[in-house]
């Protein structure tokens, strides 16, 4: 295989909201750079990134794609990241991967939810970005209306490098900016171009967005604004270096234009790609989490980065890499620095989709996947074995969903802990964990999608079925007011018998201050040596419950008079003494039940705003603020945790999948009296069933 080194490599992450079409994007650009014959649709099922099984049948990108061409001597690497935002976490995880974001905008849609997340995470990162709004054949579409927008939206750095002559079914060609040029598209399909001067018609315009461009690049440097003031233009050789370092500085954001699916403008992304964007070694060193640097060389010690992990019939596992500094060689052994312990590399590929083709050693600047690391994680580092760095982990997104599974077939029960914390390894952005409190086996995701994608693969991978069921509310039990009761245990068995005696005063504690316990004996009524005792009896008691079985909180027990027995007497009689006490005060003391409130952050379109905060009202949700962030509303509010079951599915119809919501948990408030009591009955019922 032909190798390039880093200065002729161009890492290029593709995002975008679901359905701008980045998947039809790449298949344009594979098929100019000579990959494939033919240019693949979504709907047929036959591209080259959407490959698997799943993302043929619900045409939607699931996975990350690798995929790689060579243009003008110059080797692309793109990464094809899912849009539908069950999938986000491979958003995540590929840019830590990439060094420049294509932020692909549908100009049928212009900019939604998934737009805004992207570039969020472009500048979390503070990588260099570019837009493509595409579909521009599209009927009705109003380019000029989604740049002014980008801009308002996202600041005065975005820039038209493109602009499109005429939308719609007769979308063909492209002004280009910089150089002052229109260039025609065939309308066959075939993506061939033609550069002309600039119609007369179009020339004021084209003037006025050169001199747009001219001036924005040279404020990106003070060098080049000297040279501007003093000359009043740039010369082009000039222009073209400044815009590069502008781009790389990130203080110049360029818009083009695309139709994937007729082919129209690709050539042009292409040719952007190579002589614009900044290539691996122009970027600042890497840092460890320590806080070393290392300069992005091949001259340095090899570093990389883990950063998905997939699992291939036939092949077994994939760890896609990056490779930051140093080459890695097939055969050699280096260190997992994450873990700990070292790693023999095996087979190594450069991917396409599912095609593979095996590489002897890959170097700084360049991305691949390894086969059958025997330990090594997503988010791993891997580096030279003397010259240990790990770089900082991904940080994925928190889940929004939970379900609980049992397993269909008993004696599964380890199957399904093992197979789900292998799938975990694979895919971080959903957690698997045993809650005793609840007794369920709970697994959070991204969305309801997400999380039959998971369970599929546990299936198919480790053949365990599990049934479904919501994950129960850990309610929480507490009282309002104060009571006091005796507890007395006695028991005569013809030996030796048993003897204990409590009174307990319970009063209630300020929410979360937990448990108080008070000594208040006096007079020796009930021997010190006991008093342990009778708080172990409250204690688990409060574990276990008295209303419906669920944790008391937020009580003060006073243990405060008694008898005991010099010979019957004991810890055990004590404890039993004292959970009897506890339970008939805690009665008595207005109990109530206490729920999760959590806090929630929902981001929409302006147009569904009143429908979102309608169902938030319907879930017992009370709203704490709203504001406007663009075209968008960002609502907070409270809500129960018993509402908030498959809210991302509930959010996603009302909002035709424009909408997106975090949740974290807040405070416990007291349930309504009729559900507290619908509550209470079922916890009966489900006791005397079992």
């Amino acid at each position: 295989m032909k190798t390039f080194k880093a200065e002729h490599i161009r890492n290029v992450g593709m995002a975008g909201h679901s359905g701008s079409g980045k998947t039809s994007l790449a298949e344009a650009l594979l098929y100019h750079m000579g990959v494939t014959t033919r240019i693949g649709r979504v709907d047929q099922g036959n591209t080259i990134s959407d490959y698997n099984a799943d993302e043929i049948e619900r045409q939607i990108s699931i996975n990350t794609s690798l995929l790689h061409g060579e243009w003008q001597d110059t080797k692309i690497n793109l990464l094809d990241t899912p849009g539908f935002s069950d999938f986000f976490g491979d958003v995540v995880s590929a840019m830590r991967a990439a060094d420049i974001m294509m932020i692909v905008v549908s100009a049928a849609s212009g900019i939604e939810v998934g737009t805004e997340r992207v570039r969020e995470l472009a500048d979390k990162y503070e990588m260099p970005r570019f837009y493509v709004i595409n579909k521009l054949d599209r009927e009705n579409v109003d380019f000029d209306a989604i740049y002014n927008d980008l801009r308002d939206r996202f600041g005065k750095k975005i820039t038209l490098l493109q602009f499109p002559v005429e939308t719609g079914p007769n979308f063909h060609q492209i002004v280009d900016v910089l150089k002052n040029k229109m260039i025609s598209y065939a309308l066959d399909g075939s993506g061939k171009m033609e550069e002309a001067d600039v119609p007369d018609h179009l020339k004021a315009r084209v003037e006025e967005l050169h001199n747009n461009l001219v001036e924005a690049v040279a404020e990106s440097d003070d060098e080049l604004l000297e040279k501007y003031f003093e000359e009043g233009d740039l010369d082009i050789p000039t222009l073209m270096k400044g815009f590069e370092k502008a781009i790389l500085n990130r203080q110049v954001v360029p818009v083009l234009c695309a139709s994937a699916t007729q082919n129209i403008g690709i050539q042009s992304l292409l040719n952007f790609m190579v002589n614009y964007l900044p290539n691996p070694t122009e970027f600042p060193p890497i840092e460890s989490v320590d806080g070393k640097t290392r300069q992005r060389s091949a001259d340095e010690p090899l570093t990389s980065l883990v950063f998905k992990t997939v699992s291939e019939p036939h092949v077994g596992e994939l760890s896609y890499i990056r490779i930051f500094s140093g080459a890695m060689e097939s055969g050699e052994e280096v260190l997992n620095a994450t873990q700990g312990h070292v790693e023999r590399i095996g087979q190594m590929y450069i991917l396409n989709g599912k095609n593979k083709d095996g590489v002897d050693k890959l170097f700084a600047g360049d991305i691949g996947a390894l086969v059958k690391l025997k330990s090594t994680h997503t988010g791993d580092t891997l580096c030279d074995k003397k010259e240990p760095f790990q770089l900082p982990p991904i940080e994925f997104p928190e889940p929004v969903i939970s379900i609980a599974v049992v397993p269909r077939s008993k004696g599964d029960e380890d199957k399904i802990g093992s197979g789900l914390q292998s799938l975990h390894e694979e895919d971080p952005t959903f957690i698997v964990r045993y809650d005793p409190e609840l007794r369920q086996t709970i697994v959070s995701g991204q969305g309801e999608m997400h999380l039959d994608i998971i369970l599929k693969r546990l299936k198919e991978k480790f053949g365990v079925e599990v049934d479904i069921e919501d994950p129960r509310i850990p309610y929480r039990e507490t009282i309002k007011g104060k009571a006091e009761a005796q507890g007395k245990y006695k028991k005569q068995t013809g030996g030796r018998g048993q003897y204990g005696d409590a009174h307990l005063r319970l009063e209630p504690l300020p929410r979360g201050e937990g448990f108080e316990f008070v000594d208040a004996i006096v007079g020796g009524v009930i021997p010190g040596k006991f008093i342990p005792a009778v708080e172990k009896g409250v204690v688990e008691t409060m574990k276990e419950g008295v209303l419906a079985g669920y944790q008391v909180v937020d009580v003060k027990v006073t243990v405060f008079d008694g008898s005991f027995h010099p010979v019957d007497s004991s810890e055990v009689a004590f404890k039993i003494a004292a959970s009897m006490a506890f339970k008939k005060a805690f009665n008595e003391a207005k109990p109530v039940l206490l729920e999760p409130i959590y806090e929630i952050e929902v981001k929409v379109p302006e147009e569904y705003m009143g429908d979102v905060m309608g169902d938030i009202s319907a879930r017992r949700g009370k709203i704490l603020g709203m504001e406007s962030d663009g075209r968008f509303q960002i609502i907070k509010a409270h809500v129960p945790l018993a509402e908030l079951l498959k809210y991302s599915t509930a959010l996603r119809s009302m909002t035709q999948d424009r909408g997106i919501f975090h949740q974290k948990f807040s405070h416990y408030e007291e349930v309504p009296p009729d559900i507290a009591q619908k509550i209470i009955e079922a916890a009966k019922k489900e006791k005397e069933e079992s």
